[in-house]
């Protein structure tokens, strides 16, 4: 199985995506960007479209890495990963579907406000112009699309434990 957790920057998906790990037996952290970095490290450069997202290899090639390392290993992979463009979840969730591989897919969910504070406070990585562009592109998907092919949980006023155990409650309970 995978848990998915989609939303933008400054939603908590890689604190979060650490703590629904700890709480799931039997399960692993993926980071899909790190697909990304690798198409990123190709030498020459790949054509640059702004985000490796839109690179058509990306999508597939997380499907497969999924695919092989729960075939591997089996249990559950927790996946923190912003997919904004529709067509690109349609992309990965139907890749998924042909290995039979169910997903949950949340939205970690704020209000644009609490987005913007939590990114510009980021001791960790300090303000990001590169994050912070990609509240609006959010908004968009979550009043076009993203929130009815998820399940939503607002972090706006909840801790990331206090996520984390929503989360993991939803997925073992079925």
């Amino acid at each position: 199985m995978i848990v998915w957790l989609n939303g933008t920057h400054g939603a908590g998906k890689t604190t979060t995506s650490a703590l629904v790990q700890q709480l799931i037996p039997d399960s692993r952290v993926f980071d899909a960007e790190k697909v990304g970095e690798t198409l990123m490290d190709i030498k020459p450069a790949l054509p640059w479209t702004g985000n490796f997202q839109h690179w058509p290899p990306w999508r597939p090639l997380v499907v497969e890495t999924a695919r092989r390392v729960l075939d591997y290993i089996g249990g559950t992979l927790v996946i923190p990963m912003t997919v904004l463009v529709e067509q690109y979840w349609r992309e990965i969730s139907a890749g998924l579907a042909e290995h039979d591989i169910p997903v949950r897919h949340f939205v970690l969910h704020a209000d644009q406000a609490t987005l913007r504070g939590r990114i510009e406070g980021d001791t960790l990585l300090g303000p990001s112009p590169f994050r912070l562009s990609y509240l609006e592109p959010y908004a968009e998907a979550s009043r076009t699309w993203l929130h009815s092919e998820a399940e939503v949980v607002d972090t706006t006023r909840l801790t990331p434990d206090q996520v984390a155990r929503r989360i993991a409650q939803a997925v073992l309970k079925g």
